[in-house]
């Protein structure tokens, strides 16, 4: 972007560019205007157009509520569209057109039309509602999972606060995760990244915002994740606040341990705690302490214990690789034993048990038949332990909850790659939700799916197991299963299969010098695959120039082995002679999800939040 200081004007259909406060660059305006595809489509459907039987104009028919109707079926691969849906749809473009309240005619032209296309909200390109199943245990599916829930910033200097926590709900994220801590008097909680230097935020606060805003935008269940650094007495002060707060929101089982999860659609409008028993907390913070208990055990469980030593844990995964770090999120305090009294009061309010694990991985592993639990891995132990026992893990989530969070390295509250995770079944990947990136994007796209209600249910291939017990295995090469096309097309008479037209919005979304002081933006567009390796992809348009309506001619295919986990990521760019090319928005869409025929695809801003004007319009088809 130019550097100079600039001027503009906007008169006469053009726009003006000062350079060098001497000379004036003028550039026409170009509205607009419905591709051949778009005019075709309204020509076959419409009446009076050439189409429906007429011999028109193919720009000067009618489309009524049957032939959009016709049009949604047949050419969106729609589901059944009635046609009072439709005169909905027609009725919703005129009122917005052409601001009546009252309608003098039923039917769109073709300028009407074309709009109605590019309304993200009534032709967007992945369905807006809840459309999977939603009984089945909580462990088979991906749940939206927030990590540090409370840090406004980096993780080591940044300000606690609850307005992290509501921003997340508000997003959708289902899963939010608490560190309490003793404030300096040791009278009350406050929720803080321990031994770092960010400020506190009272617990109490945190639970009125989640209780306030849990379900504002989904209302399936909200999971808290306490990672509890609190003697006992403040555990039955955190028991007293969630069960005073929540009310009959809060859920919790009956017994002490679930032999198998509850379902999203069972626990609709509650909020549900996940954390470690008081009684494995000393265990959990070293795993000699196992050792130590049971010093008269039987001679055979003391000749074990040099070689268990020797042998990497997930103990050793979740206590000393994060003691190291100090950054954790199952990093927990030594702690006194609870008094009797107490420990059930908290204990019982926990419906989700964090495990001890009490051998190595493939051990660790191993499914128990009586009852389920959550379990937590670094990024880094993942990728070992996904390296050397990937089915063990698929295996291992098809039960229970497998939860993956950042590495203590992370200060900048940047996040990871989360593919790896979901293609082993990993329902929880814990994401810092304030630390913007490309990662973020994705874990954004994901969560869109199943009308953002925060679960995702998993692909039935990491649900199956086979008549001798075997899984998925997610280091197998697979045959490709289908090819997803997309294209972007220029106005000529050539026809494709799959296309992405044009772009619109950033002339009223920006300046009209915010990419270039002296000329319109040279826009172009890039594509990605993302998905397990064998289906990673990426590709990249020419560039348009001097065009605030850029409109491509480029065809894409992308043949996928597991579309059911592959993320279509888009980021359109302004190309930038002389520094970094400009931002003009992304957006991250499941390839699961996406609706075949012509769709409107709204783009956001680097931060994830919706842009109010800019869109693609895109064809997707499957073959």
């Amino acid at each position: 972007m130019g550097k100079e200081k600039k001027t503009e004007s906007h008169s006469n259909g053009s726009y003006n560019y000062k350079m060098f406060k001497c000379f004036n660059r003028k550039f026409k305006i170009n509205e607009v205007q419905p591709t051949n595809d778009v005019r075709d489509a309204f020509c076959k459907f419409s009446v009076g157009g050439g189409g429906g039987g007429g011999d028109g104009d193919r720009s000067s028919g009618v489309m009524g509520a049957e032939q959009l109707c016709s049009f949604l079926d047949d050419h969106q691969v729609h589901s059944v569209t009635t046609v009072a849906e439709a005169q909905r749809l027609i009725d919703e473009v005129i009122r917005r057109r052409h601001h009546v309240t009252r309608f003098t005619r039923h039917g769109l032209d073709l300028d009407d039309f074309f709009n109605f296309l590019f309304y993200d909200d009534l032709n967007p390109p992945i369905k807006s509602h809840v459309h999977q199943d939603m009984t089945a245990p909580l462990s088979h599916y991906f749940i939206y999972t927030g990590h540090n829930s409370y840090l406004t910033g980096n993780q080591l200097s940044s300000d606690c606060s609850e307005v992290p926590v509501i921003k997340a709900l508000q997003r959708g994220v289902r899963v939010i995760e608490l560190d309490l801590w003793p404030n300096s008097t040791g009278t009350d909680i406050n929720v803080l990244h321990g031994r770092t230097l960010t400020t506190p935020v009272p617990l109490i606060k945190c639970l009125k915002s989640i209780r306030d805003y849990a379900f504002s935008s989904s209302p399936y269940p909200v999971i808290i994740t306490l990672e509890d650094h609190l003697t006992a007495d403040l555990q039955a002060k955190v028991a007293e606040m969630a069960t005073k707060i929540f009310g009959q929101m809060l859920y919790y089982p009956e017994s002490d341990s679930l032999e198998e999860f509850p379902s999203p659609a069972s626990l609709l409008h509650r909020i549900i705690i996940s954390t470690k028993p008081p009684k494995e907390y000393l265990e959990s913070r070293n795993p000699l302490v196992k050792q130590k208990d049971n010093s008269n055990v039987s001679p055979s469980s003391e000749e074990e214990t040099p070689e268990k030593e020797e042998i990497q844990t997930l103990e050793s995964m979740l206590s000393y690789d994060d003691y190291e770090t100090k950054s954790d999120s199952d990093q927990q305090e030594e702690e006194e034993e609870a008094s009797e009294e107490q420990k059930p009061v908290y204990k019982r309010l926990i419906t989700i048990h964090a495990g001890k694990p009490k051998g190595s991985v493939k051990e660790e592993m191993k499914v128990a038949v009586d009852k389920v639990r959550r379990l937590s891995l670094s990024e880094q132990e993942l990728d070992r332990t996904c390296s050397s026992n990937s089915q063990d893990v698929v295996r291992f989530t098809q039960k229970n909850l497998l939860r993956i969070y950042p590495k203590g390295t992370r200060i900048n509250s940047s996040n990871y790659k989360p593919l790896i995770g979901w293609t082993h079944g990993a329902q929880m990947i814990a994401f810092n939700m304030q630390g913007y990136g490309k990662s973020l994007w994705m874990m954004h796209g994901m969560f869109r799916a199943n009308g953002g209600c925060g679960y995702v249910k998993k692909p039935n291939f990491l649900m199956k197991k086979g008549f001798h017990e075997e899984v998925f295995d997610p280091r197998k090469k697979l045959p490709v299963k289908e090819t997803l096309k997309a294209s972007q097309q220029q106005f000529n008479n050539t026809i494709k299969d799959v296309k992405v037209y044009m772009g619109d919005g950033w002339r009223l979304d920006f300046s009209h010098t915010h990419f270039d002081a002296y000329s319109p933006p040279d826009f172009y567009t890039k594509m990605f695959i993302v998905g397990v390796p064998a289906d990673n992809a990426k590709r990249k348009t020419k560039i348009i120039e001097d065009n605030w309506y850029p409109i491509w001619d480029e065809e894409f295919s992308f043949p996928l082995t597991v579309p059911e986990l592959a993320l279509l990521r888009i980021e359109v760019r302004e190309y930038d002679m002389s520094e970094k090319d400009d931002f003009g928005g992304q957006t991250c869409l499941p390839v699961s999800e996406l609706r075949p025929g012509i769709r409107s695809v709204p783009l956001y801003d680097k931060k994830g939040e919706k842009m109010k004007s800019v869109r693609l319009l895109m064809r997707f088809i499957f073959e």
